[in-house]
C-alpha cells in the first residue's frame, strides 16, 4: 500500500516494528541524523532507513523537525502557567479563545481541561512587566475570558517533547 495515501486515523492503526520504533526514538534525540547514521544504529541499510523514515513522515508519525532553542539565552527567562476560565461555555467562545491563543507567539502550549478551569496555558515572557501586559492587556480584556490565574515557574525539573517509545 502506498503510504502517501494514509490519513491521521490510518497512522494510528499502522503497526510499527522494532526498527521503526528505534528510528523514531533516535530521531527524537537528534533529528539531524542522516540515513547512514540511522543505518549504523538500527542495523539496516541506508536505503531501508530512508524508505522507513519517508513512510513514517508520510503516515504522520513524524510531524516535522525543529531546533530546540535556549529561551534564557534568547531573552525569555520567565515561564508562566496560566489557568483560564471562559466567560460562557459554548463553541463560539471556545473558538474565539483558541483563535486568540493561536495568534500569540508567547504561548508555548495550551490545553483544554476538565475540572475547575477550562484551559491551562504555558507562556514565556522576558520579564514580569511583559507578563503583566500579557495577562492584563491581552487575556483579561478578551470577551471569551472570565477568570485568569497565573503562576510563575520557579524551576523546571523536567522538560521534554520526547515520547516514551522504549517502554512499548
Amino acid at each position: 500500500m502506498n503510504c502517501a495515501c494514509y490519513d491521521d486515523s490510518m497512522a494510528e492503526r499502522e503497526e510499527l516494528d522494532q526498527f521503526d520504533r528505534k528510528i523514531l526514538a533516535l530521531l527524537q534525540i537528534d533529528a539531524r541524523l542522516t540515513n547512514n547514521d540511522l543505518s549504523e544504529r538500527v542495523n539496516l541499510s541506508p536505503s531501508q532507513c530512508s524508505r522507513r523514515r519517508q513512510r513514517l513522515e508520510e503516515s504522520g508519525f513524524i510531524r516535522g523537525y525543529r531546533a530546540v532553542l535556549d529561551r534564557d539565552l534568547l531573552g525569555f527567562p520567565l515561564v508562566n502557567i496560566i489557568s483560564v476560565t471562559l466567560a460562557t461555555h459554548n463553541r463560539d467562545n471556545a473558538r474565539r479563545f483558541a483563535e486568540l491563543l493561536a495568534r500569540l507567539p508567547e504561548v508555548q502550549e495550551a490545553h483544554a481541561l476538565t475540572g475547575e478551569m477550562d484551559y491551562i496555558v504555558k507562556v514565556v515572557t522576558p520579564d514580569l512587566k511583559s507578563l503583566s501586559d500579557f495577562v492584563n492587556g491581552v487575556l483579561l480584556p478578551h470577551e471569551a475570558v472570565q477568570h485568569v490565574k497565573t503562576a510563575i515557574v520557579l524551576e523546571t525539573l523536567k522538560e521534554t517533547g520526547s515520547l516514551p517509545l522504549a517502554e512499548r
